[in-house]
């Protein structure tokens, strides 16, 4: 089987950006990074020594002149930045909708139109956008969450494609639920894994080692697509009740409340 060959990046030496930087994943991928002795640039709209609006392209195109003005270059460009509101479709905002598309679809668009030019003319570089299950299983109560991780996914997957030959790679690593302020509030029980900032971390410094299309976390998740495509709708439908996969649609508000005021303050701010 073809396989794409890589110029290896030695991390000891690297620099990386990681958006989203301030707190859950994001945060952890930094310290992950830095580690192992990378150069770590972080962006968030508060809690990094850099600002970094991802829905903004002045404010993106701001945030990369200044890293390339300190480091010269970016070898690892790490599209975190997330937004996951949960509850029914019919009731969630317009406003709440437009900026979930904005920071999950835009953000990583315009991380890639923005770091990837400088990655071509190098002829190496690593790009790693931490998707999500929910891109590849639609679940109740993440309706417009689901359609920004599908999109991201999908994005990846065809930009990887494009440049195939061009020495930069594109990965996408695809959590589970993870114990974050994005799911505080969130039932969390039987058939749904509960993973550590630390372990998606790993498995995005892992990425640049292993350069592979998709990472699930956990690893046996990966066999989610297999498990699709030949489990017929009803028994599927089955699997999905003895999980419980309703279970979004049952938050507790009080629990999310620090966050979903964090994101109200961003809708404010669009």
């Amino acid at each position: 089987m073809f396989r794409a060959r890589y110029p290896a990046i030695d991390l000891a030496d690297a620099v990386v950006v990681v958006t989203g930087g301030a707190r859950g994943i994001g945060l952890a991928t930094a310290r992950a990074f830095a580690a192992a002795g990378a150069t770590v640039c972080a962006g968030d709209l508060d809690g990094t020594d850099r600002r970094l609006d991802v829905t903004s392209r002045e404010s993106y195109a701001a945030f990369v002149d200044d890293v390339l003005a300190a480091h010269g270059r970016i070898d690892v460009l790490v599209n975190n930045a997330g937004v996951m509101p949960l509850g029914g479709f019919l009731e969630e905002p317009d406003a709440l909708s437009r900026v979930t598309m904005d920071v999950n679809v835009w953000g990583v668009i315009n991380g890639l139109r923005l770091v990837l030019p400088g990655m071509l003319a190098r002829g190496r570089g690593h790009v790693v956008t931490i998707a999500s299950m929910a891109g590849k299983i639609a679940i109740p109560g993440m309706a417009v969450y689901n359609a920004s991780k599908y999109a991201a996914l999908g994005l990846t997957a065809a930009v990887r494609r494009e440049y195939a030959d061009s020495g930069v790679s594109v990965s996408a690593v695809l959590p589970s639920a993870v114990r974050t302020e994005l799911s505080s509030g969130a039932p969390v029980g039987r058939g749904l894994a509960l993973v550590e900032p630390e372990d998606v971390a790993a498995a995005v410094v892992g990425s640049c080692r292993t350069r592979k299309a998709e990472i699930a976390v956990p690893g046996y998740l990966a066999a989610w697509d297999v498990l699709a495509a030949l489990a017929p709708e009803p028994v599927m439908r089955w699997l999905r009740t003895l999980a419980d996969d309703r279970r979004a649609l049952r938050v507790d508000r009080a629990a999310r409340a620090e966050y979903e005021r964090r994101i109200a303050r961003q809708i404010g701010n669009s």
